[in-house]
């Protein structure tokens, strides 16, 4: 199954580690530094370029990715229980 998580993305659930609003998470000093290093080693995939609500950290065969949406965090929780938003 895959979540959609705006404008044409979409990643397989089974790779979600998982979704984070990015206005309550980026206070964090270890979540900035998660998003420099992913921006830095270009693992960060922008599904947007309006104001980003939330970003996905996914895991495939030990590769990561970063995917940074206009969706908050809580439609997208929404949508994988629904079964993907599709």
């Amino acid at each position: 199954m895959y979540l959609h998580i705006g404008n044409n993305y979409s990643v397989d659930v089974r790779d979600i580690v998982g979704i984070f609003d990015i206005e309550n998470t980026t206070v964090e000093k270890c979540t900035k530094l998660l998003l420099e290093r992913a921006e830095k080693e270009k693992k960060c995939i922008y599904t947007t370029y309006e104001m980003p609500k939330s970003f996905i950290v996914t895991m495939n065969d030990g590769r990561e990715g970063v995917y940074i949406s206009q969706l908050s965090a809580a439609t997208l929780r929404k949508r994988l229980a629904e079964g993907g938003g599709f």
